[in-house]
């Protein structure tokens, strides 16, 4: 015969534990709206035993933020492998992954905690933007970006944060729909870039002619076209002169 013994919990393990506890709650529902108590509950704990670990909800909070924004960040790593536009599209499904997953956490990290916010909340957000920022610039194979290149890409990744937080209100357009737009928004914000730097216009060259038709950004092309029926074809081999 055995019994049912509850084995203890060591400090980093019990920590690790509650952060885990706290995300999933706080992944759901707004932090204001869940309570010390609660946690407790979940983590199948005393509430004292909770602020052994944690000074309060707060910091407990906090934590649990940081762990959503390494997931977060992760979402944006992607193999140097393939056309950028399928690339783009494979990071937008996770971020939407996680959006989905993490709705008012996610919200609340972007939007800085909180009500009345604090700096280390606001701090993880900026944290996981110019993380994501470094890995769109790596893909684009750019070593020093110029300040072109970087309004684009943190314009971008501003864009993508708050299509998500929009979407979250009703996702009234499909997710799928918003992903692929969201790669097509930013070959567009590059591509307008483009029309007034050399620099810019070198790398998007680069890249539409490594895109298949049948990719995302040959899906862009072939809808832009249908807009100017009437424009006359730029032959290729003319491109690079129009941007000299």
């Amino acid at each position: 015969m055995t019994t049912g013994v509850r084995r203890r919990m060591g400090v980093d393990e019990r920590r690790a534990q509650l952060i885990s506890v706290a995300l999933e709650l706080f992944s759901h529902r707004s932090p204001d709206e869940v309570s010390v108590d609660e946690i407790a509950a979940a983590a199948g704990i005393s509430r004292p035993l909770v602020y052994h670990y944690f000074p309060g909800k707060r910091s407990l909070y906090e934590a649990a933020l940081k762990r959503a924004a390494d997931e977060l960040a992760g979402r944006f790593l992607e193999a140097h492998e393939g056309p950028l536009g399928a690339r783009l599209l494979r990071v937008m499904r996770r971020f939407f992954d996680f959006v989905e997953e993490h709705g008012p956490g996610f919200a609340a990290l972007v939007r800085g905690g909180p009500a009345g916010g604090s700096s280390a909340a606001d701090a993880l957000a900026e944290a996981v933007r110019r993380a994501a920022y470094e890995q769109i610039v790596a893909h684009l194979g750019v070593a020093s970006p110029s300040a072109r290149l970087e309004f684009v890409v943190r314009s971008w990744v501003s864009l993508a944060e708050t299509t998500a937080l929009l979407w979250l209100d009703g996702k009234r357009i499909a997710r799928a729909e918003l992903e692929l737009q969201l790669v097509h928004d930013f070959a567009a914000l590059a591509a307008v870039s483009a029309a007034y730097d050399q620099e810019m216009a070198g790398i998007m060259l680069r890249v539409f002619a490594q895109e298949p038709a049948d990719g995302p950004l040959g899906e862009l092309l072939a809808r832009l076209s249908v807009l100017a029926p009437a424009a006359p074809a730029v032959p290729p081999q003319r491109l690079p002169q129009l941007f000299r």
